[in-house]
């Protein structure tokens, strides 16, 4: 199928994007960078958007920077670019990693970092990294700019706390320190599909101990998010498979699983439960 007719917009700075989207979108303007997922939804009519405010040429949008313990993620930057790390020490690990689980590789050349979060499927593997960090997602309007932590932009299932007139510049991932360790383990039925489930481990080690424990799971639930239950069970022990097991049954009995017509709830529940596990056990190796 072919999409219906929309009015095609290029603006070259953030401001003139803002500037179209406080206009458009009340008449429901919507915003291309990779449209991995919006061009599909547009060509099935799923979609109508009268107008498309391409960003593709704003300058500024497609650099990575670290500086002040963030590394700070433009909104055109390409799932590709984190093939290789992007930054040193564990944080450039982890991304370089996760990058491999996201479809295919066509699509890993166009969709974006920053598209994922504002699209916000619960299975993105980026929006349960940056839930599971903490990150900072960085809004702009004509109204100004605001950070809105992750915890707080997803609301649920491609749903944000976004408003109609803001865009997403940037997101903001806390530089992890050097002796974190982390781990990262996802569950699909086939290469590409979307995730299941998913679940990133992160903590480091003082005296024997686990400390500064954070973890995330995905794909399971409405929107993706930290488990305090598990981190609970995780810090100020030593690490150990009772512990990590206690840790992903602490994470499967607080979720609130999705089903649909080939996962029911109880299944979706196993299964955080072993990709928590599989995940802390690879960060502890």
């Amino acid at each position: 199928m072919k999409p219906a007719a929309f009015r095609y917009h290029a603006p070259r700075t953030v401001d003139e994007a803002v500037a179209l989207l406080a206009e458009l979108a009340p008449d429901d303007g919507r915003v291309l960078a990779g449209g991995q997922s919006l061009v599909p939804i547009m060509a099935f009519r799923l979609a109508r958007p009268s107008h498309l405010i391409d960003i593709n040429g704003v300058d500024g949008l497609s650099t990575i920077a670290a500086k002040g313990g963030k590394l700070t993620i433009g909104a055109c930057v390409r799932h590709a670019a984190f093939y290789r790390p992007v930054v040193e020490g564990p944080l450039g690990k982890l991304l370089a990693t996760v990058v491999r689980h996201i479809a295919h590789h066509p699509i890993r050349t166009r969709g974006t970092f920053c598209g994922s979060l504002a699209h916000a499927d619960p299975a993105s593997e980026w929006c349960m990294v940056a839930a599971t960090l903490d990150a900072g997602i960085v809004l702009r309007s004509v109204r100004g700019t605001r950070t809105v932590a992750a915890g707080a932009f997803f609301e649920g299932i491609m749903t944000t706390a976004r408003a109609d007139d803001e865009l997403v510049t940037a997101v903001e991932l806390p530089v992890l320190p050097a002796d974190t360790r982390a781990g990262f383990c996802e569950f699909s039925r086939r290469a590409g599909d979307f995730a299941l489930g998913m679940a990133l481990a992160c903590f480091r080690l003082k005296d024997g101990a686990i400390v500064d424990a954070r973890l995330g799971v995905g794909g399971a639930e409405a929107r993706p998010r930290r488990i305090a239950q598990a981190e609970a069970a995780l810090n100020g022990r030593a690490p150990s498979p009772e512990v990590f097991e206690a840790a992903a049954a602490a994470a499967a009995a607080a979720i609130d699983p999705l089903e649909d017509v080939n996962t029911n709830a109880e299944y979706r529940r196993d299964l955080i439960r072993a990709m928590t596990r599989r995940a802390l056990e690879r960060a502890a190796a």
